[in-house]
């Protein structure tokens, strides 16, 4: 039984990516597949921001989804009168309680926001006693501790179901005083001590290219929920990518709970419809990551995947490709020459065609099945490449 559950925000953080929007039919695919993956809760937009966002929730929460559709508030009634009447079961509520921003932005003390906190949650349960509640102190590793203990003490008794710890700038570094394993364990120890028991999420920006080893740390610690996006997407450098949390918690921890099949599906149209590429060297998802290409790496590959990988492709719905260029050597040819049908080249012959490779790579390019065929014919053509 898995005790993890996982939160996507491709749809609400994901848009926080400059130049990316999902029209509302585009965000019912992405939540389809999101949804048939096992994903527990999707949350896609802050209503208030546009009238089609508040659209395109109000049309997730109508498609019986099994994934809980969340929306994003401020500390503000009318936000969470917008966000009710798309139909939400989760809303996520956000209201930074360092000092700094206290005093420099927000010109009110502790006190006053704690009240503001508290009046908003209770409004919201009140108004539907049956929405999850998720406060989160925006900023949350940043801020003054105390801070962060009395403002998620007053979420949870106003009726917040839910305490979300955000790194919000990428700050946490693990294996430094600053990790995300001891931050969580220590707000596990107040929140006993002070009497609470909410569940706790995290939410990890990457900006140091952390985002995932903190996650797994929080996860190892004993969080509940973790957020995450389709290629990253977010502000900045984007927060934890979902394939790469996924894979982990599933392979390394057991977390057996996902349909990771559909990964390659739902990346590509994310992919496609935000104008974001696949990195080709992407983990799990890019089209070189199940690829071969060095002689020695291919040759063993061929023989036993396990010597050059420490994945399977088939639980993505891909399989291991060995690449033909300047790489290469002659396993490489034999076992792409059987894949197109012609096994029983003679080795004169894969020999001409591995040289004919090998200059072709070396102008920057990559030997695809359909040349391969067509070098096969210019050898056969030319007497096996002695004319």
């Amino acid at each position: 039984m898995s005790r993890i559950q996982i939160l996507d925000s491709t749809l609400r953080e994901g848009e926080q990516t400059p130049g990316v929007y999902f029209d509302t039919h585009i965000m019912l695919a992405i939540a389809t597949l999101l949804d048939k993956i096992g994903i527990d809760f999707i949350e896609a937009g802050h209503p208030i921001v546009w009238p089609e966002i508040k659209q395109g929730l109000t049309e997730l929460t109508s498609s019986k989804l099994n994934s809980v559709i969340a929306a994003h508030s401020r500390t503000l009634k009318k936000d969470i009168d917008e966000a009710l009447d798309t139909g939400v079961g989760f809303i996520g509520i956000f209201y930074c309680v360092s000092e700094e921003r206290l005093n420099g932005v927000y010109k009110k003390d502790i006190n006053q926001v704690l009240e503001q906190i508290s009046e908003t949650v209770a409004y919201a349960k009140r108004k539907n006693s049956e929405v999850i509640i998720r406060y989160t102190p925006e900023d949350t590793v940043r801020s003054e501790f105390e801070n962060v203990v009395k403002a998620s003490v007053a979420a949870v008794k106003a009726g917040a179901d839910i305490i979300s710890i955000a790194d919000t700038t990428g700050y946490m570094v693990p294996g430094t005083d600053r990790n995300m394993y001891d931050y969580v364990l220590r707000l596990k120890s107040e929140f006993e001590k002070q009497g609470i028991n909410p569940k706790i999420a995290v939410h990890c920006h990457n900006d140091r290219g952390f985002a995932l080893a903190n996650a797994i740390d929080a996860y190892r610690a004993g969080v509940d929920i973790i957020d995450a996006s389709v290629l990253s997407l977010g502000e900045r450098a984007g927060i934890v990518d979902l394939a790469q949390l996924l894979n982990t918690l599933y392979l390394d921890f057991g977390e057996e709970k996902w349909d990771l099949s559909l990964l390659d599906k739902l990346y590509c149209l994310v992919s496609q419809y935000s104008g974001v590429p696949i990195p080709v060297n992407t983990p799990l998802i890019g089209d070189n990551a199940f690829t071969h290409c060095a002689g020695v790496h291919s040759q063993a590959a061929i023989q036993n995947p396990v010597h050059y990988q420490s994945i399977p492709p088939d639980l993505y719905g891909k399989e291991q490709k060995i690449c033909l260029d300047h790489m290469s050597g002659r396993a490489a040819v034999h076992y792409m020459l059987s894949k197109i049908g012609h096994e029983e080249s003679s080795e004169e012959d894969k020999l001409t065609i591995l040289r004919k490779v090998k200059e072709i790579g070396t102008k920057g390019r990559v030997v695809d099945e359909e040349e391969l065929r067509h070098i096969v014919e210019w050898n056969n053509s030319n007497g096996g490449g002695k004319n």
